[in-house]
């Protein structure tokens, strides 16, 4: 049997039942594979039910106000994901349909080659190879590959090998199989290699490298940060502030920073201030941030700049918030929320 065989084999009786999987209607398909591009799935299943409810449509979804989406989008991380997510579907809401080939639909914002591949070759069958961690991991012990796969040419390399691959008949079930297989079977630890079918021709199994492979050149360098927060409460108000574009978490709202604090009140501020917590640690793909948080109960309203809203004490879950900001709320005295 050949490698594709063998996987659609595989993925017949272990293939997970997922519920973007029982259609192949294109918003679907795209939904689920933008919301699974930094997620698990048994926390991405929740995200894409709740949106398919909210917006059943793309139509509906271009209509939506950004901040909806971002809200709708809370807790994933990676929000220029939905941000995104809101521009591609008013392209295809201008456009009039979905684009139904690979090439058109890596013109939509977000969209790159894997994500155009899965929803070209799971809802308009056109066999082009989607290549994501679970495949370079497949396809770099199955052959015994140790070019690096963060390199230009190891990701030619296996662009190329896995198009190769691809059942022409069956390419959206092919490229569920081998992402499956990756995701179930040929896991990065611990892959369960006594019950795997592609067991006696597996290189990295037969040469003891399945641990090593594959292989990555860089490491991630982490730049760590340091937020110093303050929830202002003022009568039944506090006070946020919409982060803008250029850093993390653009256009979600956070609490005031003591350095934007008028100087007047700054001089005197570990006297009229309590700190509630220090240094709670926000691990980010390529930051670390640490972050403290202290209560101000104002007796005056202090002038902070125009940019930032003041809204009621109960309100602030209605705005899409970082999970750092989340995380720091969850600290304060329960009568100050």
């Amino acid at each position: 049997m050949s490698f594709a065989s063998i996987l659609l084999q595989w993925f017949s009786e272990h293939g997970r039942e997922l519920p973007w999987r029982a259609t192949k209607d294109p918003y679907a398909v795209w939904l689920s594979e933008i919301i699974l591009q930094q997620t698990r799935v048994n926390q991405g299943w929740s995200y894409w039910e709740k949106f398919m409810h909210q917006w059943s449509t793309v139509e509906q979804l271009a209509d939506a106000s950004e901040d909806d989406v971002l809200k709708a989008w809370q807790g994933l991380g990676y929000y220029s994901r939905a941000r995104n997510l809101h521009k591609a579907a008013q392209q295809v809401k201008a456009l009039g349909k979905f684009p139904n080939n690979y090439q058109a639909l890596k013109q939509l914002k977000g969209v790159g080659d894997y994500t155009a591949a899965a929803i070209a070759s799971i809802s308009f069958n056109e066999p082009v190879a989607v290549v994501d961690g679970n495949v370079y991991r497949v396809l770099s012990r199955y052959f015994g590959i140790d070019t690096p796969i963060d390199t230009t040419a190891g990701k030619k390399e296996f662009a190329a090998l896995a198009q190769e691959l691809i059942a022409l008949d069956k390419p959206g079930i092919y490229n569920q199989a081998i992402m499956d297989f990756g995701a179930i079977q040929c896991t990065p630890a611990s892959p369960n290699c006594s019950r795997c079918l592609l067991l006696e021709t597996c290189v990295a199994f037969r040469l003891g490298h399945v641990g090593s492979l594959p292989v990555k050149s860089k490491k991630i360098k982490q730049r760590e940060r340091r937020f110093d927060y303050v929830y202002i409460k003022y009568n039944d108000e506090i006070a946020i502030h919409q982060r803008g574009a250029g850093d993390i978490w653009q256009g979600l709202w956070e609490l005031p920073q003591v350095s934007i604090i008028p100087k007047e009140v700054q001089s005197k501020f570990s006297e009229i201030s309590t700190k509630i917590c220090s240094n709670v640690k926000h691990i980010l793909t390529h930051q670390i941030i640490y972050a403290d948080l202290h209560l101000w109960v104002a007796n005056v309203k202090p002038a902070l700049p125009s940019d930032y809203l003041w809204v009621k004490t109960g309100e602030i879950s209605n705005y899409a918030l970082p999970r750092l900001i989340e995380l720091l709320l969850v600290k304060l005295p329960n009568e100050d929320i």
